[in-house]
């Protein structure tokens, strides 16, 4: 084991303009990363047209990088003991840049999809970390503002990276939604590195786990892949998807029964031997799960649905950031008064309750009607996110809390890729046994569509294309009736996790337990 010669003297907390300029950096640096999963997405049809694939093959753009991301976050404890946390921090924000410079520059699909595998590489370790060297950098009574501030950033980034990735597909072209990276990524690393590196963690020379380093990529690999295609190829119907299913299910389940007897696991499963990381843990996956499937089919049944543009849409989807953003330092400050499992029961309240309030909502909804239940959400987002955070780090030595943020932003990403596959997929079949229901209702017999058709027809049109229009009709009603099921589906999960955040034990009042190095 080599440490540094500093280690039996923690460092002070950094003070004034160093941490206000460290607190900036490692923002930042969050905000590019978390960004970056969410800005491609409007890009995807402007990146296939340009590089002459298919709009199925451009969402490969996608899932490279959630796949390398996903793999690397669980590895975060282990790279950050082996290197130290501010040199692993610093180059995954180098390596993140690098390559995000040449995914601007790719002139070909493979060449993009590679660059976009090792960004998302780069990624993976950056969210864990930062979050990680915040809390090492703050005094002890801060930290809650730490959180609060680090937990803003990952809240508002997915907002805004829709709306900005359109903007600048629109007005410039899509390889600046990489460039806008190159300058935030270096000033962060710059800024971080000049100030941290004299405040390096300890490093252990720990063998590497080959065998679980295997079953972890190949297991989450297959998994991540299966989610992000699944629904583009009838999931189990098809033979890839069974295949890439059965491979991950194996994978897994050898990697957390060898995990849990290695002597130097490259995943620290142990962690979950403390309860309040497994009730916090759990309690962030499921609701992120929930959380993250209202945010995938809102816009999707607004663009898909009611034609909204992919702008307007981002537009309806934008104010749930605004109370976000304005309450978390607040909470931040206030957290050591309160019953953090209080605080989180409050937000899975207001989500049950707007998703409740979501479903009731009809085709003809007004922009005005769609966007009050999404700036009352955003109360609930910091009261979810900060306090979890708090909880499952309660307790905490120093030296476990990169692997425990690694470990539970691998469970918080995993949680959303399964809601992206789950709901897309639910609200699909759901809208087609609304049409098929509502079908049967469309008959010359029936009063209510008999005077339909005979006005259309009436109008002008042909008996074909009434049935034609009133098909489109129907369709629109079973897709909303469908993002209805979903969001009172959403509304259930959120109730029945109240009782799962009451299983974690005060007190939540030290984020990591003593955080100097």
């Amino acid at each position: 084991m080599a440490t540094s010669p500093d280690d039996a003297k923690p460092l002070p907390p950094l003070h004034g303009t160093a941490l206000v300029l460290l607190t900036i950096a490692v923002a930042f640096s969050t905000f590019m990363e978390v960004l970056d999963m969410t800005i491609v997405n409007v890009a995807v049809p402007h990146i296939a047209g340009s590089l002459g694939v298919s709009a199925s093959e451009g969402t490969w753009t996608i899932s490279s990088y959630s796949l390398a991301s996903a793999i690397m976050q669980p590895l975060t404890g282990w790279i950050a003991r082996r290197f130290g946390e501010v040199r692993t921090f610093v180059f995954s924000v180098m390596l993140f840049v690098v390559f995000s410079m040449l995914c601007g520059l790719a002139t070909s699909m493979p060449m993009l999809v590679f660059a976009r595998l090792m960004q998302g590489a780069g990624s993976g370790p950056m969210v864990a970390l930062s979050l990680t060297l915040l809390l090492a950098s703050y005094p002890k009574a801060k930290q809650g503002i730490a959180l609060a501030l680090w937990a803003m950033t990952v809240v508002v980034a997915p907002i805004f990276g829709p709306i900005l990735g359109g903007w600048l597909t629109d007005n410039f072209s899509w390889p600046w939604i990489f460039y806008i990276n190159l300058p935030v990524g270096v000033l962060a690393g710059a800024i971080t590195w000049t100030l941290l590196r004299k405040r390096e963690t300890r490093t252990f020379q720990s063998p590497i786990d080959v065998v679980g380093l295997v079953l972890l990529v190949a297991g989450v690999g297959c998994l991540q892949f299966m989610l992000d295609n699944g629904n583009d190829h009838d999931w189990f119907a098809s033979p890839m998807i069974t295949a890439l299913g059965l491979v991950a299910l194996v994978c897994l389940t050898f990697l957390v029964v060898w995990e849990l007897h290695a002597r130097h696991p490259v995943v620290e499963l142990g962690l979950f031997r403390q309860r309040n990381f497994t009730a916090g843990v759990i309690a962030l996956s499921l609701g992120m799960f929930a959380f993250f499937g209202i945010n995938v089919v809102f816009p999707l049944w607004l663009q898909t649905t009611l034609g909204y543009t992919a702008t307007w849409a981002g537009l309806a989807t934008a104010p749930v950031g605004i109370l976000a953003f304005l309450l978390s330092p607040i909470l931040g400050r206030n957290m050591q008064r309160l019953d953090l499992r209080m605080v989180v029961t409050f937000a899975f309240a207001v989500f049950a309750a707007t998703a409740y309030w979501f479903s009731t909502f009809d085709s003809s909804a007004s922009f005005a009607t769609l966007v009050l239940p999404r700036f009352v959400m955003g109360i609930a987002i910091p009261c979810f996110f900060i306090p979890l955070n708090q909880i499952y780090l309660a307790g905490l030595p120093a030296n476990e809390i990169a692997s425990a943020s690694g470990l539970a932003n691998f469970f918080r990403t995993l949680g959303s890729s399964v809601s992206t596959a789950v709901t897309v997929t639910l609200w699909q079949h759901r809208g087609i046994q609304h049409h098929a229901t509502l079908t049967e209702n469309v008959a010359p017999a029936n009063p209510a569509s008999g005077q339909i058709l005979r006005q259309l027809t009436h109008g002008g049109m042909s008996q074909m294309q009434a049935l034609g229009y009133t098909d489109q009709l129907v369709n629109r009603e079973a897709l909303t009736l469908a993002v209805n099921d979903i969001f009172w589906l959403c509304a259930i999960l959120f109730i029945l996790l109240i009782p799962v955040i009451w299983l974690a034990r005060p007190p939540f009042g030290s984020a990591g337990g003593a955080v100097g190095h």
